[in-house]
């Protein structure tokens, strides 16, 4: 018998050969599109720091978001620019502001498309922090009250999730007995288990004003070099009523992902967040990489980590690439 007997390239000649034996696939129905709403009237405007996404107003979110379902994206999670910010961010759990104004809109033009809200403090804080301030520090439980506000907020408004990113200890629990004494039990949380005090952040932070005015976020979101912490994170949330799971950011974090779907197997996204989606961009308008390509090969990383779904700036378009295909 000649040497090698296994030859792997066998199942690699063809195009066809290396479908049939393929283990993961990418689906339009694996994308979450993320969508910034901003005061005002007739706005789409391109942010300055993510190429090719942009500032919607209300009247005109409804553009993407029938873009996202006529591709087969099944849902969107909306981020919110106020018209003021203060010290408690009263603007969000304003039931008249811009992202429970948006929810509305969307849910009326497309009442199938999947409306998520993000949960959290820092885009309308005069100090960029996630939460309650006192004594020049981020006061955990001071801030429950507010998350819980917004949550309901965005219930009454008609969305189908709520996700709380602002990593305060405890929050699932309160954010849960909140929408459940409200009549919402039947709204799903999707909780930022897993979110790293990242440098890959930036991008968002300008689109969003968001920078803390003073410190840094380090005091409550995880330290990049820990794992097992990961895992604590997740099963606390879980424990206190999560029914989905997120770890963010994405591609450096990829062997978290995998841990954390391996040891719970709930269902868990990831987020390919905005400094991801800014290298792809920038290295692609230098003709570094084939962006499409690129695109393609790091969503299909989050599915073969473990991700049920992904959040991603790309969503839209990478699911009409796929129809076409």
């Amino acid at each position: 018998m000649s040497f090698p007997i296994d030859r792997p390239r066998r199942l690699r000649r063809t195009e066809n050969m290396r479908r049939l034996v393929r283990e993961n696939r990418l689906d339009p129905s694996d994308f979450i599109q993320p969508l910034f709403i901003v005061p005002g009237e007739n706005i789409k405007k391109e942010i300055s720091s993510l190429p090719g996404q942009f500032h919607w107003s209300v009247d005109r979110v409804v553009e993407i978001a029938e873009r996202c379902h006529k591709a087969g994206v099944p849902g969107v999670i909306l981020f919110g620019i106020p018209t003021h910010k203060d010290e408690v961010g009263c603007q969000a759990y304003d039931d008249h502001a811009e992202v429970q104004s948006a929810v509305r809109a969307i849910k009326k033009s497309v009442p199938d498309l999947l409306v998520i809200t993000d949960v959290c403090l820092c885009e309308y804080t005069s100090h960029g922090h996630c939460g309650a301030i006192h004594e020049n520090e981020v006061d955990n439980d001071a801030t429950f009250e507010l998350l819980a506000k917004t949550a309901l907020s965005h219930a009454r408004a008609g969305a189908d999730i709520v996700a709380p990113s602002d990593m305060m200890d405890g929050r699932i629990a309160v954010i849960r007995q909140a929408l459940d004494d409200g009549g919402f039990e039947n709204i799903p949380i999707l909780s930022y288990a897993v979110k790293y005090a990242s440098a890959y952040y930036g991008p968002f932070r300008i689109a969003v004003d968001s920078a803390p005015q003073f410190g840094d976020r380090r005091g409550y979101q995880m330290d990049p070099a820990n794992a097992e912490e990961a895992l604590r994170e997740v099963e606390l949330d879980l424990e206190e009523g999560a029914d989905m799971i997120m770890v963010k950011p994405g591609i450096a974090y990829l062997d978290i992902l995998h841990t954390v779907k391996t040891k719970f197997n709930r269902v868990t996204a990831a987020y390919q967040v905005s400094g991801e989606y800014a290298m792809i961009e920038a290295a692609a308008q230098r003709g570094w990489i084939d962006r499409k390509r690129v695109i393609l090969e790091s969503l299909l990383a989050f599915k073969r980590a473990g991700a049920d779904f992904v959040l991603t700036y790309h969503a839209a378009e990478a699911a009409e690439w796929l129809k076409e295909n």
